[in-house]
């Protein structure tokens, strides 16, 4: 995972494995009681309803696949249909898993549905991903009533109606509530600020910013508490790290809706930086990627450095410099110094680029990224070696506390 501003199987075909068993099987509720029943093959068969609903674009179809008289997931399933045409979803697959949990005594059940899906021109491949569906008996037919929730991730665009905004570089989808217009507005400046230092960088930014730090929770199946103090994260859509993994920027509202202008554009750009580098999966220490997403993000912006700097220079004036450039621990998105942390790895990379230039901390980051051992590349291009650089940034941190 990168980018802290603070950062399955495939689904094949439509009909699940469990079409293959007997149509239902029977949980025993104990005596005296009605039985309950699972029916696999004709959830099967709803969930390709679905599928041939979004490929269609169908609304009509979609919200029949509910109970009858259920208008919530009516309106739910049709929102779905409604997302995928703003979002040109493409490559959405739904197999059936497996049941989660026992029957209620309505007839209705949970399971595990494999599910692929693309954002068409943004993602660059298919995000594959468990997702939980409810089910219902409806006599001669299984209904869907809801998608998401439990252990497994629940993608924002299957959730409810959503805000989209493109443009031929960004895509941003927002529950709603969310002032959508603010944060495309930011996507959208993000881009050139990343280019003035990534030149070569072909922009397809995609950012999601759900309702509430719990639904950024849910959207990435984290534990409760993961993200309550960042304001974005950049990883991949799925949870893997496939070179074709789709990586967008997700946002916590709580916190990146209490940021003023100038705070929530670092923010977006340092985002994007993560995702021009492809951040989320590299293997460089996160003092190196952090500080560089932040070295691009306030490049050329307009703030004094007890602003930008003013954590970590409080810091060095009560303990001296750290003995180290940060890292796992510092990162640690629970920390109470995690604020410090990236203002120390930005002032790292500002040594750098001080010493060498910033064409030569690019080369460094893009070098150490490929595989080069990062000793070697500081040789190379700054004639330092780690500890002579991580000498230099303490000297630069004591300096500033005085």
């Amino acid at each position: 995972m990168a980018g802290l501003s603070l950062f399955l199987l495939v689904a094949v075909g439509t009909v699940s494995w469990a079409a293959l068993r007997p149509n239902a099987y029977t949980v025993d509720p104990g005596p005296g009681t009605a039985t309950p029943t699972v029916a696999p093959g004709l959830a099967a068969r709803a969930l390709h309803g679905l599928e041939e609903a979004v490929t269609r674009r169908d609304q009509r179809a979609a919200a029949a696949l509910a109970p009858d008289g259920d208008a919530t997931s009516a309106r739910l399933l049709t929102a779905v249909v409604d997302n995928a045409r703003d979002l040109d979803v493409r490559d959405f697959t739904l197999r059936y898993v497996d049941e989660t949990g026992a029957t209620t005594s309505d007839g209705q059940w949970e399971a595990a549905v494999d599910a692929t899906w693309q954002f068409a021109g943004f993602d660059r491949a298919p995000a594959r991903s468990e997702i939980r569906f409810g089910f219902a008996d409806a006599g001669d037919r299984v209904a869907l009533v809801s998608i998401g929730g439990g252990d497994g991730r629940t993608p924002l665009w299957m959730t409810g109606p959503v805000q989209v905004r493109r443009t031929a570089t960004t895509l941003v989808l927002a529950a709603p509530g969310i002032p959508v217009e603010r944060y495309a507005a930011r996507a959208t400046t993000a881009v050139p600020v990343v280019q003035k230092v990534l030149t070569g960088w072909r922009p397809r930014l995609v950012v999601e910013v759900p309702a509430s730090v719990q639904s950024l929770d849910q959207a990435l199946a984290a534990d409760p508490g993961t993200y309550d103090n960042i304001a974005a994260v950049t990883t991949s859509v799925d949870g893997t790290l496939t070179p074709k993994s789709p990586v967008h920027v997700f946002v916590n509202p709580d916190v990146f809706g209490r940021l003023r202008r100038a705070g929530a554009q670092v923010v977006l750009s340092h985002e994007a930086t993560h995702v021009a580098v492809d951040a989320a999966r590299s293997v460089l220490p996160l003092w190196l990627v952090e500080g560089f997403a932040d070295y691009v993000a306030l490049r050329d912006v307009d703030l004094p450095i007890t602003t930008t700097a003013g954590q970590i220079i409080a810091q060095v004036r009560h303990h001296g410099p750290p003995r180290a450039l940060p890292g796992a621990t510092e990162f640690d998105t629970t920390t109470s110094h995690l604020g410090a942390a990236y203002e120390g790895a930005w002032l790292a990379c500002r040594v750098l680029a001080d010493r060498g230039g910033e064409a030569a901390l690019v080369r460094l980051y893009r070098q150490a990224d490929r595989g080069q051992a990062l000793g070697a590349a500081l040789e190379s291009d700054f004639g330092w070696s780690a500890r002579q650089l991580t000498h230099a940034w303490q000297d630069r941190l004591a300096g500033l506390a005085r």
